[in-house]
């Protein structure tokens, strides 16, 4: 694994632009960079990122199952007490899911390591299953990349597929913040997928949703939301005021609320508890347990932090690095600190990286790269293509 400088192609912005990746530039800040990549040969594609990441969803559906049979368990991954029937509920129906991404580090020394699984509302997925790949199809046709050069990106195919297990018996609703450009963008791209899988289709504002007499779910126009793919966290659904209508609107959410138990950072205890030394997960507990303090160098994250917020970076008790936001009365848990994959860019400021590896359904099928200033990856980390190249 290394990072690579290459050229980037001419006017590749219009390109973005006319895909509709208006976001390939964020808070002033370039988020796509199309003048480096990140080189990965098969072995480690197949070996250090694939075959870890199933099997550490294979961990996670176990530990799922189990957390449902325990009002305890529940409780203690803060899950609102009034919601406990619908995340069994899911659990316990089709199970049916679409995808998440695990976010690892991995420095190209030594097995990947588990930092967070998000498991109900990641993004980035357009930019990981159809922007790098047109940008590994354009370098190869340019001469900068060998004919031989593949990409680890089954994530559009594999999107569809999912879509198709679906019944097109009725509309499927895309529901997001559609004021911001990243959410509507993801959910666009989600919702072109699941048209090409046969749906009829229609997007609206997770605000606009309402509730009709019956206690069902609607749309703007007054039609019942019968199944919804919602780029809306549970953690925040399962506190709105019309959460209430929650088990028995007889709406299907994509993803399932027993999402809510692997998108929440608290289950990384529970996994270490289970798996104690298992060669992908780090040394894990919940703050108030008297075992996190044996962990000198560590990161502390909050239960359901997002964008990197109210992180902070413990090195032999001091705190080093630390990230402002919103999440910071919440519970917590602390995680061995690894090191990440580090590079200096041309001025010679160092930058770090995550790999995020896509599982859609119970299949590993893509990577998108992102890289920070900060070891805390957050909303200004730039997406770097990758290659596979031998």
């Amino acid at each position: 694994m290394e990072r690579v400088s290459i050229a980037p192609r001419d006017r590749w912005q219009d390109k973005a632009e006319a895909l509709g990746f208006g976001f390939h530039e964020m808070y002033g800040e370039p988020y796509w960079l199309d003048d480096a990549y990140y080189r990965f040969t098969m072995r480690e594609i197949e070996d250090e990122v694939e075959a870890p990441t199933e099997e550490l969803h294979a961990l996670c559906l176990a530990l799922v199952d189990e957390v449902v049979a325990s009002e305890a368990l529940l409780t203690r991954l803060a899950i609102p007490p009034a919601q406990f029937d619908t995340v069994r509920d899911a659990w316990r129906g089709s199970r049916r899911h679409l995808y998440g991404r695990f976010d690892l580090a991995y420095d190209g020394t030594g097995p990947a390591k588990l930092l967070e699984y998000n498991a109900d509302t990641p993004t980035a997925v357009f930019e990981t299953g159809y922007f790098q790949y047109g940008w590994l199809t354009d370098q190869i046709a340019l001469g900068r990349l060998p004919r031989g050069a593949d990409q680890f990106n089954l994530l559009q195919e594999s999107l569809v597929e999912a879509f198709a297990a679906f019944p097109a018996d009725r509309i499927f609703h895309f529901a997001a913040v559609l004021d911001n450009e990243e959410d509507r963008g993801t959910a666009t791209y989600l919702m072109d997928c699941a048209v090409q899988a046969g749906h009829p289709t229609r997007l609206i504002d997770v605000a606009s949703i309402g509730v009709d007499a019956q206690g069902r779910f609607t749309d703007p126009h007054e039609q019942v939301i019968d199944r919804c793919f919602k780029l809306y966290p549970w953690e925040d659904m399962m506190r709105e005021p019309f959460a209430a209508f929650l088990p028995r609107s007889g709406t299907e959410w994509v993803e399932p609320a027993w999402k809510a138990i692997l998108s929440n950072k608290g289950m990384l205890p529970l996994l270490w508890e289970r798996h104690p030394g298992h060669p992908n997960l780090l040394p894990a507990f919940f703050e108030d347990d008297p075992r996190a303090a044996e962990l000198a160098d560590h990161v502390r994250k909050p239960f359901h932090s997002r964008e990197g917020e109210n992180v902070a970076i413990v090195e032999a008790g001091e705190t080093r690095e630390v990230s402002e936001g919103a999440y910071g009365d919440g519970p917590a848990v602390v995680q061995g600190l690894t090191p990440l994959f580090r590079s200096r860019d041309e001025g010679g400021g160092e930058q770090y990286a995550v790999l995020g590896s896509w599982v859609v359904g119970d299949r590993a099928c893509g990577l998108g790269m992102r890289e920070d200033r900060s070891r805390i990856t957050r909303n200004l980390s730039r997406f770097v293509p990758h290659a596979i190249v031998d």
